[in-house]
């Protein structure tokens, strides 16, 4: 599978108020506050797909950040996704509103069950003519555990080890419990489905026990697309087997690019192809007519940015109260059932407290690009030259405007430089972004679950 010769584009969101840059809301033009209403979704999908974005990509937590100072006081007073609804439910409004923007939906298959959730996925694929995509996360958050009964998360490996069984299910669920052309809507014969193309499935494993049929009939894409986020060796590995884009959140180009290739070797050692993977990566993008122009619009929102409550995050991300610590005091970075890659990279820069909050000067620990349409996309097309990525996951600052901005200046200079698509595909959402047909192909793992017809 070749490399798009086009850098790939998801704005990266969350159904809460505050979700990477926090303390924007405070700005007086940030309609963010209004993210539980359905026009804020619906126009935010419609300006998407003015700017022909691959998709949205909706992040999700269950569970609270618990961890700075031990309570959620900040979370709450800062609004550091907290609250926070539910991601599915958006999506078939904003697809009714659009025709191609495709969705990537975090959901955490640790406090789900597989046979309800291959439902909604297939409900959802369905609904949007094959947009829909499936961030797979298995959850970092001790209180997560708690607030499901739990006394707290299992052990990082065993999650994946338990996600590899769930996978499995699904796919039994997706791929093989219906076959091509079981569905016929014979209104002349009575004859809806015919039964033979319709098979049960039987599994007993070690985390899942199933007997029973898939509840909805095959969807365009069948397996939505499968987004993953691990960096860690076992979820790189995980990634590996399962994901068809992968995301990550490196501070600098070095990181990026040693990610990029640790991911294409374990792709290969899984008996795929290096390319078969999409690697975006997350940033945020503050732009203006001129260089001048864009700083001062970053100068202002430095003004609301939060720095206390980027910390308050990323302490729940590497399970580390960094209340405890003076500013300059050494931190220690044990091993815990957090984000693994997010610890290990603290602990390799070794960041202080004071250094954490000077990173994190816009709210949020992804890095910045402020310059006019130019500078940005030098500074895109940088990136992906120097570290293998594919595209990026672009976090909103000030919305509506930090995503109109883009596209109203930056969209076009891409464009003009032959790195951006003028046009949507038709198609699926995995065919938009990968460029080999609707549904998996034959070298993933999901294919060996796959019933041939008439079996």
């Amino acid at each position: 599978m070749a490399r798009s010769p086009h850098i790939l584009l998801n704005a990266f969101n969350m159904n809460c108020v505050g979700h990477i840059n926090h303390g924007l809301w405070t700005h007086p033009r940030d309609r963010s506050g209004d993210y539980n209403t359905l026009p804020y979704w619906t126009d935010l999908a419609r300006t998407l797909e003015r700017g022909l974005f691959d998709g949205l990509f909706l992040a999700d937590i269950v569970g609270v950040y618990d961890v700075y100072q031990g309570n959620v006081d900040l979370p709450l007073r800062e609004s550091i996704q907290l609250p926070v609804n539910d991601p599915l439910m958006l999506v078939s409004a904003m697809a009714a509103a659009t025709r191609h923007l495709g969705f990537g939906v975090t959901v955490n298959l640790s406090y789900e069950q597989p046979y309800l959730l291959a439902r909604r996925f297939s409900t959802l694929d369905h609904l949007t003519s094959g947009r829909i995509g499936w961030n797979i996360v298995t959850g970092y958050l001790d209180s997560a555990a708690r607030a499901m009964g739990l006394a707290g998360q299992a052990p990082h490996d065993e999650r994946y080890d338990r996600a590899d069984e769930f996978m499995d299910v699904l796919y039994q669920l997706w791929e093989g419990s219906w076959e091509d052309g079981a569905v016929l809507r014979d209104k002349a014969r009575r004859l809806f489905t015919d039964p033979a193309k319709v098979h049960e499935v039987k599994h007993q494993g070690r985390w899942f026990q199933l007997q029973g049929y898939h509840l909805a009939e095959p969807s365009p894409q069948r397996t939505p697309v499968l987004f993953q986020a691990g960096s860690s060796g076992r979820g790189q590995r995980f990634a590996a087997r399962h994901a068809e884009c992968v995301f990550i959140s490196p501070p600098d180009k070095a990181t990026a690019r040693r990610t990029v290739q640790s991911l294409r070797e374990a792709l290969v050692q899984a008996g795929r192809q290096p390319d078969d993977v999409k690697v975006f990566m997350g940033t945020a993008v503050v732009t203006g007519r001129t260089a001048a122009e864009a700083r001062d619009l970053y100068a202002d929102y430095l003004q609301y940015a939060s720095r206390d409550a980027g910390l308050a995050h990323f302490a729940a991300s590497v399970g580390v109260d960094f209340a405890r610590y003076d500013l300059d005091a050494p931190v220690d970075y044990q091993p815990g059932q957090a984000i693994e890659s997010a610890r290990r990279s603290a602990q390799e820069h070794g960041w202080t407290r004071r250094k954490l909050l000077q990173l994190f000067e816009l709210g949020g620990r992804y890095p910045a690009i402020v310059g006019d349409a130019q500078q940005v996309a030098d500074e895109l097309q940088s990136w992906i030259a120097d570290t293998g990525i594919d595209g990026f996951n672009l976090s909103r600052t000030v919305v509506p405007e930090s995503y109109e901005h883009f596209i109203d200046l930056v969209v076009p200079e891409l464009q003009n430089r032959g790195v951006y698509k003028t046009t949507y595909e038709t198609g699926s959402l995995r065919h938009k972004l990968l460029g080999a047909g609707d549904q998996l192909p034959q070298q993933h793992a999901a294919a060996a679950f796959r019933r041939p017809t008439g079996s």
